[in-house]
């Protein structure tokens, strides 16, 4: 046992500093990014923004309002022939990672769609990327794909990204244990990282190898994207602040005929378990909880909230481009973020 006496932050511990800015709107901000990936050899170029591939966020619908210029996580439980159909007709699909897990039914599925229509993103998704097993599962879906774009996770430590980089040919690593919204790992296991400080170190340990890395949970409002980007996120992922909206697919709540929330859960939550699982083995905990999000209308209302907030950041501190934002960044420590005598 031991205690690493150095501080960690999360997003509720910072502010960016302004900066003397020549930026002469918001408008002419460029938040486009392009990305050489390091293991696949390709490019993408877009908004680095991406829908979650829990069940109610990462939806096909979800994909074709984000898409062309933002990426869309799928939930991997689609029927394979629909995943086939959409892969192969939709304009959507270049800017969709197909999510799979770890499980051999899992592998042999994806193996059985790339064959039928290649795949050119894939996300391999599990709570825990610490394990032997994620890696080697990780490299046997590179050996299978070939030059797909793979991004795997999740994880929180920089040694991590690095195994996964090189061990595993990954392009992309997720970073984030425990800070998602509807996640309770922090509380049933005791175990995380706070994300400000999981972001800035593991994007440190990944840019030195040419690798990129996603930020996964604990963004709230624009201001936490913001932040994310600023710490070194080359992509940052979204469920929460995505739940709720036309484009989810899930449970509805109605009163009076009308639209008022939607039933929106962790992956590990005793929900999840339920539906997708077979119920909770007798090993496990329930790490994750169930809660009913307002019903926000069109998801592009937004989508605009978050990039105005990152136009904004860019003008505030000098930087041209989302590209320029970490590198024009200084974080402040603070006790208070934000005036609440109104609210949140």
């Amino acid at each position: 046992m031991r205690i690493d006496p150095d501080p960690k932050y999360d997003f509720d511990d910072v502010l960016i500093r302004p900066k003397r800015s020549e930026a002469p709107s918001r408008s002419a901000i460029i938040l486009e990014r392009e990305h050489r990936f390091l293991n696949s050899g390709t490019t993408w170029r877009g908004v680095p923004i991406v829908a979650s591939n829990m069940d109610t966020v990462g939806s096909l619908t979800m994909a074709q309002a984000l898409a062309p210029g933002m990426l869309t996580c799928l939930h991997k439980y689609y029927p394979a022939e629909r995943l086939v159909e959409f892969f192969q007709n939709d304009p959507a699909a270049a800017s969709v990672f197909y999510t799979l897990g770890l499980s051999d039914d899992e592998f042999d599925r994806m193996v059985a769609v790339h064959r039928q229509v290649p795949l050119r993103l894939i996300c391999v998704d599990a709570a825990n990327g610490y394990t032997k097993y994620f890696v080697d599962r990780v490299k046997r879906i590179r050996q299978a794909v070939g030059q797909a774009t793979i991004m795997a996770g999740n994880v929180a430590t920089p040694e991590m990204v690095q195994e996964l980089l090189i061990s595993g040919a990954a392009d992309i690593v997720k970073i984030g244990i425990g800070s998602g919204s509807v996640c309770t790992t922090r509380l049933k296991a005791a175990v995380g990282y706070p994300q400000l400080s999981a972001i800035i170190e593991c994007a440190d340990a990944a840019h030195g190898l040419r690798g990129h890395v996603c930020a996964d949970g604990g963004c709230r409002m624009a201001g936490d994207v913001v932040k994310a980007f600023a710490a070194g996120a080359d992509f940052v992922m979204l469920g929460s602040m995505l739940a709720g909206h036309d484009e989810c697919e899930g449970e509805w709540v109605e009163e009076n005929g009308q639209r008022v929330g939607m039933k929106f859960y962790g992956m590990s939550s005793r929900v999840a378990l339920d539906k997708y699982a077979g119920g909770r083995k007798d090993y496990r905990a329930c790490e994750g909880k169930e809660v009913v999000v307002p019903s926000k209308g069109p998801v592009s209302e937004t989508l605009q909230d978050i990039t105005g907030g990152i136009r904004s950041a860019c003008a505030y501190v000098g930087a041209a481009s989302l590209k320029d934002l970490s590198k024009c960044t200084t974080f402040v420590l603070c006790n208070r973020t934000h005036n609440t005598v109104y609210g949140a």
